[in-house]
């Protein structure tokens, strides 16, 4: 299988979201250029054309069958009442049409990992009411010494301290550590992040970070599923090894992983 400029199809989409992209299936320049920087990047020859070399680095199986795509129309939803939220279903069709969300496999997957990181699609912003002791702990780096006193169960501060001058915000004096915290299902984090996300939707993301704890928390936990990657990971099954992969994406090991698993059997079984 070679994939180029023209190329169209489920392929085509794998490829894209392992770059990042959004994934229409239409290989188009846009397409191009982005492979061309991560063949780069990734010491292979930078021709914009996906082949064997090419698709193997990036984890893609040329006889991987895609889930069939259906629209998120067609979804089950109704059998998700009393599983989960109202609020959380009624955001489902918009956010699985403009995020790939294409078929019940990966809706499975991300309302089970969407869900575990929310504590039950409840919390929409990172909690950082932290101790002295609990700084020390969690973030060494930045509370050597005594210094945690002066910032203990001070949420804002502490957030303007630790996220400083990186993931896109200025320093702590600038405030973006506590604008760009941890919001959504998935905590999107930090103003490079909230500023590809308002690349997605109408309102003005980086003018109203809260949007998107209140407004935007499941398209935003999408975004971050599509940006990483994670539904060419989905697609490849309902077994307990493809949760614990998405699980690893998601989480950076596999914390929860009990959970995660017992809510996808669920969610894919009402589903299906």
């Amino acid at each position: 299988m070679t994939l180029k400029v023209g190329s169209k199809g489920e392929e085509v989409k794998a490829l894209q979201e392992k770059l990042g992209l959004a994934a229409d299936g239409d290989f188009g320049p846009g397409t191009e250029t982005k492979l061309k920087a991560w063949q780069t990047a990734n010491g292979l020859t930078a021709d914009g054309i996906a082949g064997p070399s090419t698709l193997a680095k990036l984890g893609i199986s040329e006889s991987a069958a895609p889930a069939a795509a259906i629209p998120a129309s067609a979804f089950k939803l109704d059998k998700l009442k009393g599983h989960i939220p109202d609020a959380v279903i009624a955001q489902i069709p918009a956010t699985a049409a403009k995020f790939g969300i294409t078929n019940v496999l990966r809706l499975a997957h991300f309302l089970s990992q969407a869900g575990h990181e929310s504590g039950g699609f409840k919390a929409v912003n990172e909690n950082l009411n932290y101790s002295a002791d609990g700084l020390k702990k969690i973030f060494p780096k930045y509370f050597p010494g005594n210094i945690s006193e002066s910032y203990a169960r001070n949420p804002e501060k502490i957030a303007n301290k630790v996220y400083s001058s990186r993931m896109g915000n200025g320093d702590e004096a600038s405030g973006d550590g506590w604008k760009y915290r941890g919001s959504g299902f998935i905590q999107l984090t930090g103003k490079a992040n909230f500023s590809a996300f308002d690349k997605t939707v109408e309102d003005d993301i980086l003018a109203n970070p809260s949007l998107v704890a209140t407004k935007y928390p499941l398209a935003s936990a999408a975004f971050f599923f599509q940006s990483n990657g994670l539904w060419a990971i989905c697609d490849k099954g309902a077994d307990d090894a493809t949760v614990t992969a998405v699980t690893k994406r998601v989480n950076g090991g596999t914390i929860g992983l009990p959970d995660r698993l017992k809510h996808f059997k669920e969610y894919y079984s009402l589903l299906a």
